[in-house]
Parts: C-alpha cells; sequence; structure tokens
C-alpha cells in the first residue's frame, strides 16, 4: 500500500509542480482604461494606439453589442433593451465577456497581456464588480480619459449613425447616454484622478493631434 501510494506521487508531484511553475510565468494583464462621453473618440484612437502599442483593444460596448446578436445568447434581449435606452448593462454580464475576451487573447498568444478596456467602468456597480471578480488578477496601469464637450460628442455620434448601423446614434438615445456618462461615469473618473491614475487627453480637435497627445502619454507609462 505504501510503495503504491508513493509510486502515485512520483506521478502526481511534477505534474503539479510544472502547472505551478507554468501558471507562474503567465502575466497578469496589464490593463489601460478608455474613458470619455459617448463620440470622444475612444474607438478611434484605440485603433491607433493598437497600431503603434501592444495593446489588444477590447470595447465593452462592441462586446456587449456582439453579445446582443450572437445567435442563442440568454442575455440578448436584455442587453438590447438596455442598449436602446441608453442604460448601462447589468455588471455581470459586461465583466465575464471582458473577461473571457482577456483570457482566450493570453491563451493564443502569452505575450499579449496589455489590454485597453475601451467605455469601462461606467459607473460605481461596473467599478464594485470588477474590483470583486478582478482584484488581484489584472493591474490597472491608467485611464486615458478622451475629454470634450457635450455638443461635440453629440454631433459626432450623428454623423457617425449616418453609416454606423448603431440602435443608440440618434438624438434622444444620445441625450440620455450623455445624461448617464455624467451622472455616473464622470465621478468614477474623479475617483481615479484622486489615486493619480488619470491622463487627461483633449479629444475635441483633430484626431491625429489627439493621437500625438495620447502617445506622449504611453511613452511616459512605458
Amino acid at each position: 500500500m505504501i510503495f503504491r501510494l508513493l509510486s502515485i506521487l512520483s506521478v502526481k508531484v511534477p505534474s503539479v509542480v510544472y502547472r505551478a511553475a507554468t501558471a507562474a510565468l503567465i502575466m497578469k494583464p496589464q490593463v489601460v482604461f478608455v474613458l470619455g462621453g459617448p463620440g470622444a473618440g475612444k474607438g478611434t484612437q484605440c485603433v491607433r494606439i493598437v497600431e503603434n502599442y501592444s495593446y489588444t483593444h477590447l470595447s465593452a460596448g462592441d462586446l456587449l453589442r456582439a453579445e446582443q446578436s450572437r445567435e442563442g445568447s440568454e442575455f440578448g434581449q436584455l442587453i438590447d433593451n438596455y442598449i436602446k435606452d441608453g442604460k448601462i448593462v447589468p455588471v455581470e454580464i459586461t465583466i465575464n465577456l471582458l473577461r473571457k475576451a482577456m483570457e482566450e487573447t493570453m491563451q493564443i498568444d502569452e505575450k499579449k497581456f496589455r489590454f485597453l478596456i475601451d467605455g469601462f467602468p461606467r459607473n460605481e456597480d461596473n467599478l464594485q464588480g470588477w474590483t470583486a471578480v478582478m482584484d488581484g488578477k489584472a493591474d490597472i496601469k491608467c485611464v486615458l480619459f478622451f475629454d470634450c464637450s457635450n455638443e461635440v460628442c453629440i454631433n459626432r455620434c450623428l454623423e457617425r449613425g449616418k453609416s454606423s448601423g448603431r440602435t443608440d446614434d440618434n438624438r434622444a438615445s444620445l441625450e440620455k447616454r450623455i445624461q448617464t456618462y455624467l451622472q455616473s461615469t464622470r465621478p468614477i473618473i474623479s475617483l481615479y484622478e484622486k489615486q493619480g491614475k488619470v491622463r487627461t487627453v483633449d479629444a475635441s480637435c483633430g484626431v491625429d493631434e489627439v493621437f500625438a497627445n495620447v502617445k506622449t502619454i504611453l511613452d511616459k507609462e512605458g
């Protein structure tokens, strides 16, 4: 019996040690939250960042819209109702989609551990949910805050709505989204400002000028 137990251990222990060593080599996700009002240019600038830096862009909104249209999704109609009303989708859904996307990216290529998370966290509930699920599992490097006036945001989205096909690129939805942003997201940005993590970018100027400012920030972050 003793010899049999030792034989089992001799097989199991190296496997356990190997898995522990492998896990230790896997980097925790390094996250930059990208925040700003609807139409502030977050998505456009994230594309530029990905082209010039080793980041993977994850848009909370895009992930939700993909899940919304995925055949057989149990959350599709719920997500659709929230988006049309300009409301914030329940945090459990959003965080699970983000976590799954990060895990899948790192499983394909372990060197891809830097992520731009665009449009999240959008309220206190988002932040608490992220902390509960991801605390110790991901490092927040900084928050890129794209700042511009409400009117600029609305006009950009209305222009985008001519070709985007998005159900929320209309003035009624946009005014609701702006109010949600001011009431729910700006306090989160203020909270991160107190922690010294916010990097503010003037998003009212042209795309190239905005990106020049973004590059200066990211080059300093390393």
